[in-house]
């Protein structure tokens, strides 16, 4: 019975539509596993032979699985010697399996992404739910941390080669580049223990669509590791994307301790313009309410006016009158350290268009950070949610490359086949007459009223077709 034929007996047997696909889904995941097994086993076949010829030894044939998105796939693959002695799965080596993975490369990206917005238990009832794999919540922390791993090497590599490099790469020419940086506390395994994700974003303007405006080319960059690694990162991302000789950073900060204005000119000093660093308005905002509360009030707008028109004897009198009327200690407390934030980066307040000449059409205030801080706080703070260093890193790391467009690269980097590789697998496939293997009976469906016995001669022509024009 061919593989049409098939499908119309399930529709006919079924008594439902939903049935029926439910049906035709496990048909097609039992077919596509057994014959992605059966094309990797006359691989496997015809590898074993061109190293008998290189003079490799045989040894024995060893069972492995792997899970792909469309099936768990179960094949025999040929444990062999080289001419040193040294082991080797020779399949696992050209199709880049490595030692004890259980989980295709595809299903690891995929449940790391997933999991940058659910929580680890809502990934596995989602994947078990609408794919063919099954697996544990803690599995899926497993594949996030390793996952993470691999974006958090690809920004180290990126600071150890601008250390090393003898220039500056060449990167986008742009006039103007803003950035912004702060920190986002999350809680940790143990009472009272937390850590914090130093978080800063990089860009080159806005964009508008209708009433919605939105940052143009925004980067990230976010580690929960030591704050000059931190910073080292976000040199190393402005370096390699960014021609920065010419451009002019425009940056803004709350002022806190590793976020001040000496990291951000630090940071982007191969510019030959000085780094502006303005207060984060928001903070400034933040801080007025605190100290005055959240009402209406008349010497709230008295201060908040003598703070935009940038009158230090205003402001100074104003604090004063109304500190003069205070009694507790406590308010007196919060006038104090209020004076001391407001003094300490009286330099820093202004609107960046107001120290500039030439200011690009469209320029905005800044203030970007805290609305990009919902990626950490959306995730990573909600339901009481703890977190190990290890896994806190990796998420931030997957959050990181998901927004940036590069965690697949990061990723699959070590697992792209080389050009060598790639030339002669085509030649193995060439060579395995893979196609050409007698009629043998399919699973079939493992569930359900019908059972199915069919010949794969159909469907693998077609599979034949496709693979011939790829290779």
């Amino acid at each position: 019975m061919d593989i049409i034929s098939i499908i119309a007996r399930l529709l006919k047997d079924t008594k439902s539509l939903i049935e029926f696909e439910e049906q035709v889904k496990i048909l097609i995941q039992n077919a596509f596993t057994q014959w992605v097994g059966e094309i990797f086993e006359t691989l496997d076949k015809t590898i074993k032979q061109k190293k008998l010829e290189d003079g490799w030894e045989y040894c024995r044939s060893d069972n492995r699985s792997i899970q792909f998105l469309f099936g768990n796939v179960t094949f025999k693959r040929s444990l062999m010697h080289d001419q040193k002695g040294n082991s080797h799965y020779p399949l696992d080596e050209w199709l880049g399996l490595l030692p004890r993975q259980r989980y295709s490369p595809l299903v690891e990206l995929k449940v790391a992404e997933l999991a940058s917005e659910n929580t680890y238990r809502e990934v596995a009832d989602i994947l078990k739910e609408w794919t063919a794999v099954s697996l544990s919540h803690t599995t899926v922390g497993n594949m996030v941390k390793h996952v993470g791993k691999t974006q958090a090497e690809a920004d180290k590599a990126l600071v150890e080669e601008l250390e090393i490099a003898d220039s500056l790469p060449e990167g986008k020419k742009v006039d103007y580049l803003f950035s912004e940086a702060d920190g986002i506390f999350v809680r940790g395994l143990e009472k009272k223990q937390g850590m914090e994700v130093h978080h800063a974003i990089l860009y080159e303007g806005w964009e508008t669509n209708g009433k919605r405006v939105s940052l143009h080319h925004p980067v990230v960059i976010m580690t929960t590791e030591s704050i000059q690694t931190f910073w080292d990162e976000v040199q190393a991302v402005a370096a390699n994307t960014y021609s920065l000789e010419k451009a002019r950073f425009i940056t803004n900060s709350d002022g806190g301790a590793g976020y001040t204005a000496e990291r951000f000119q630090t940071a982007f000093s191969q510019s030959e313009y000085p780094v502006l660093n303005q207060l984060d308005t928001y903070h400034v905002a933040q801080a007025i309410v605190r100290t005055f509360g959240g009402g209406k009030s008349e010497i709230k707008e008295q201060i908040r006016k003598a703070i935009q028109t940038h009158d230090r004897d205003q402001f100074t009198l104003y604090l004063d009158t109304y500190e003069s009327t205070l009694t507790d200690e406590k308010s007196l407390k919060k006038i104090k350290e209020f004076r001391s934030y407001i003094l300490k980066n009286w330099e820093r307040i202004f609107d960046w268009r107001d120290k500039v000449e030439n200011v690009p059409e469209g320029a905005r205030g800044l203030g970007a950070m805290e609305s990009n801080q919902r990626h950490i706080s959306f995730k990573m703070k909600k339901r009481g949610m703890h977190w190990s260093k290890k896994g806190a890193e990796a998420m931030v790391k997957v959050k990181q490359g998901m927004l940036n467009g590069t965690l697949r690269e990061a990723y699959l980097k070590h697992r792209t086949r080389s050009t060598k590789k790639q030339r002669n697998l085509k030649k193995a496939i060439r060579m395995s007459q893979v196609f050409k293997q007698p009629v043998r009976p399919s699973i079939g469906v493992k569930r359900g009223s019908v059972a199915l016995y069919s010949s794969r001669s159909s469907a693998m022509g077609h599979l034949s077709k496709i693979l011939e024009l790829s290779f």
